[in-house]
C-alpha cells in the first residue's frame, strides 16, 4: 500500500504543509502537558480515523512514557477512570472541535468546562492543536498515507 500522492513533493502543497509541521511544532512551548496535547492528537485522529496520525502519536506518546492502559481507553474516556478532569475537558473540546457536522460546534457547556481547567493561553494551545490535527487527518484521508512504520521521534 502506497500513499496517492507525497504532500512535500509538489513545491506549493510541500510549502502549505511545512508552515502546517511548524505550527504544530509551536505548540511544544505550550504549558498544557505534553500527554494532554498527545490525548487530544489521538482523539481527533480516532474519530477522523486517520491510521498514520493514530500510529504517529501512539508511539510517541509511548515513547514518552504514557501507558498503554491509557493509550487503549483514548476512545472511551468517558467511561475510564485513567483520566483527569482536566484530560477529560480537553477530550470533549476535541471531540466537538472534531465533529463539527454533527452538532455545529464546540457547546457553551463544553467550552466552559475547558476553561476551568485551562487559561486563556492553554485554550489557545488546545484550538490551535486541534485544528492541526485535523489539517493532517483531512489531508491524509485524502492521500491514503498508510500507518504503521512510523517511528518514535521520526519527524523532529
Amino acid at each position: 500500500m502506497n500513499a496517492r500522492l507525497n504532500m512535500f513533493e509538489s513545491q506549493i502543497s510541500g510549502k502549505v504543509w511545512k508552515h502546517v509541521i511548524a505550527a504544530g511544532k509551536a505548540l511544544e512551548g505550550s504549558s498544557v502537558p505534553a500527554a494532554t496535547l498527545e490525548l487530544v492528537k489521538i482523539r481527533a485522529s480516532q474519530i477522523n480515523g486517520c491510521g498514520f496520525c493514530l500510529d504517529m502519536h501512539t508511539k510517541d506518546a509511548t515513547a514518552a512514557g504514557e501507558s498503554s492502559v491509557r493509550l487503549h481507553l483514548v476512545a472511551a474516556w468517558r467511561e475510564a477512570k485513567v483520566f483527569t478532569e482536566p484530560e477529560r475537558a480537553a477530550l470533549a473540546l476535541a471531540e466537538q472541535g472534531t465533529r463539527l457536522a454533527d452538532g455545529g460546534g464546540v457547546s457553551d457547556e463544553v467550552w466552559e468546562n475547558a476553561a476551568k481547567h485551562y487559561d486563556e493561553e492553554q485554550l489557545a494551545a488546545l484550538v490551535a492543536a486541534i485544528a492541526v490535527i485535523n489539517a493532517f487527518n483531512r489531508g491524509n484521508a485524502m492521500i491514503q498515507q498508510p500507518a504503521g512504520d512510523y517511528q518514535p521521534g521520526q519527524f523532529g
